[in-house]
């Protein structure tokens, strides 16, 4: 099993951390969804195995809650290996990247969450290590200063992002994988809710497990969520177990729609109706009328109303669909192909 570093802040909610570790799967073979990412990353493994090799350097990407991390702790396992675990924006320096390099064992991971937002002086430090396990550090300043070549074991480097386009092309290119983590179907995830509530000694029905996943976006770590949540409910005001009728007496009171929609997604779509006319408009003036942050926005929010086609993009911003006229019971304005309002798209 593998052994678990942390060193410095991975950044995140700790309680919505604890959870998701508690419900992660061990192994490849119990990861639910993702099967074409699980099945190439099991052909890895293996070869790494065979050749005494180890595992090239992944790039996970994806909206939040898709499986990045789950896969990244699930690799070590499956190895027989450490992991030590850091985000981007915790290094911010290059002197901030030698406690994990200089602890590596031969063969262990280095796991990087939100490695996009990691600063370019960092990115170049590592260059050589990701390349040829070695790094360069420069002991003093000015015509005395030298640079000193240190070797380091083996390893591999993991990588999470939700925006793989604000990585540097060179960066990129140094990842010998790069896998895209997709939205999961209502039956993975009702199958999820299914394994996960055993875990946490929960009866609950089939029906039940299904009206959870129909209301988690497409997202295991919503779904993990939303069944916390009605756990509580059903403990708090039934005998424990979760049925259709007290998940969806929960999900109410939670204010989550069938859609899956909260109500911040809620809150996004009617300042871009009713303020902004539809739209287009950009994310900084919607983050700022709503006062959530932008990264907020674009991570969390939009991915699952753009693939619902509650929004769209367009160069000039976002623009709200029919769908979303519909969601609010408002008539969609005719398409107006003249149109010059809006702000720049963000």
């Amino acid at each position: 099993m593998a052994r678990e570093k942390v060193i410095g802040p991975a950044g995140g909610d700790d309680s919505a951390k604890a959870h998701d570790a508690a419900l992660r799967p061990k192994l490849l073979k119990e990861v639910i969804g993702q099967r074409k990412v699980a099945e190439r990353l099991e052909i890895a493994v293996r070869a790494s195995k065979k050749l005494g090799e180890p595992l090239g350097h992944i790039l996970f990407d994806g909206p939040p809650g898709l499986g990045k991390t789950t896969f990244s702790t699930v690799l070590p396992n499956e190895l027989g290996t450490s992991i030590q675990m850091t985000s981007g924006p915790a290094l911010s320096k290059p002197a901030d990247m030698l406690p994990f390099l200089t602890n590596l064992e031969e063969g262990s991971i280095l796991f990087i969450d939100e490695i996009h937002r990691m600063p370019r002086v960092v990115e170049e430090f590592i260059y050589p290590a990701m390349e040829d396990f070695r790094i360069d550090i420069v002991l003093g300043e000015g015509v005395s200063a030298r640079t000193i070549s240190m070797s380091l074991k083996r390893f591999t480097l993991i990588g999470a992002t939700t925006r793989s386009g604000m990585l540097s092309g060179p960066m990129r290119d140094r990842f010998k994988m790069h896998e895209h983590l997709e939205f999961y179907s209502v039956d993975e995830l009702a199958q999820i809710v299914r394994i996960n509530a055993a875990k946490l000694n929960t009866p609950i029905t089939p029906e039940a497990a299904k009206e959870l996943a129909q209301r988690s976006r497409g997202t295991p770590r919503v779904a993990n969520s939303r069944l916390h949540w009605t756990r509580n409910f059903a403990a708090a005001r039934h005998d424990g177990a979760i049925t259709e009728q007290i998940a969806r007496a929960a999900l109410d009171m939670a204010e989550v729609d069938r859609d899956g929609l909260d109500k911040n997604d809620r809150k996004y779509l009617e300042t871009l109706i009713d303020l902004y006319g539809g739209g287009p408009t950009g994310v900084e003036a919607l983050a700022a009328t709503i006062n959530l942050a932008a990264d907020t926005l674009s991570d969390e929010i939009e991915p699952y109303l753009l693939r619902e086609q509650y929004i769209s993009r367009s160069p000039r911003g976002r623009v709200a669909m029919p769908r979303a006229y519909q969601l609010l019971g408002k008539l969609a304005p005719k398409p107006k192909p003249d149109d010059r309002q809006g702000t720049l798209f963000e």
